[in-house]
């Protein structure tokens, strides 16, 4: 990021979860916290008031979840990332939560570098899904059939691409792990954000996941044939 400061608003509802953020956002140089509350109505007037770039947000909270402030987020100051930060790992909750546009869903208990770096990728538009709940959104039951991959007409090699988009990789890493030319990436890349009728790559992955076309085991991909 060079020397860009990331400004970073949280919410929980417990006082000790985010006087423990608050310590592990101090201590790096690239992080400025801009506040920290307990309900979405304080994070919105945070949002509204100051530069925010990435909000860490608790999903279950007592006045509104964190599922319909993402939404509210997302409606009113687009440019911010929303980390899902949370204690659960329940299929509907992750599906709704990706749905309502955050960028990442991570759990509590995830090694301090790791959010670190989840932060970091957010702040650059990348996806970030913690393993557990990579496993519970791509059970053998949830896997794409041939006909769901055929309705958005991709080819093998786009949806190689796109397995590693939503492992938050670059078009330059792509271009390496795959072996092809930056251009190719590129070009591929567009194709599926057109096949896929969205935008942006974060969109890209949303799709992908919430329309189950991705079947990852670990942090491989395959097209179920």
């Amino acid at each position: 990021m060079g020397e860009d400061k990331i400004h970073i608003a949280l919410v929980d509802d417990h006082k000790v979860v985010r006087k423990g953020l608050e310590v592990f956002l101090e201590i790096h140089d690239d992080f400025v916290l801009v506040g920290e509350v307990s309900t979405a109505e304080e994070l919105y007037q945070i949002c509204a008031d100051k530069q925010v770039d990435i909000v860490l947000m608790d999903l279950i909270m007592p006045d509104v979840d964190g599922v319909e402030a993402t939404r509210v987020l997302q409606e009113n100051h687009p440019h911010i990332q929303v980390v899902a930060l949370t204690s659960y790992v329940d299929e509907d909750l992750i599906r709704r939560a990706l749905g309502a546009g955050v960028i990442s869903y991570v759990l509590k208990n995830t090694d301090v570098n790791e959010l670190a770096n989840t932060i970091r990728l957010a702040y650059a538009g990348q996806s970030t899904l913690s393993p557990e709940a990579r496993k519970v959104l791509f059970q053998p039951e949830n896997n794409p059939s041939k006909a769901q991959i055929q309705d958005y007409n991709l080819t093998a090699r786009e949806f190689e691409i796109l397995v590693e988009v939503i492992s938050g990789a670059s078009n330059r890493q792509i271009a390496k792990v795959l072996d092809i030319s930056l251009s190719t990436v590129k070009f591929h890349v567009s194709t599926i954000l057109n096949k896929l009728s969205v935008s942006s790559r974060t969109e890209a992955a949303t799709v992908a996941i919430q329309n189950g076309l991705v079947d990852l085991d670990g942090s491989n991909g395959y097209l179920k044939s």
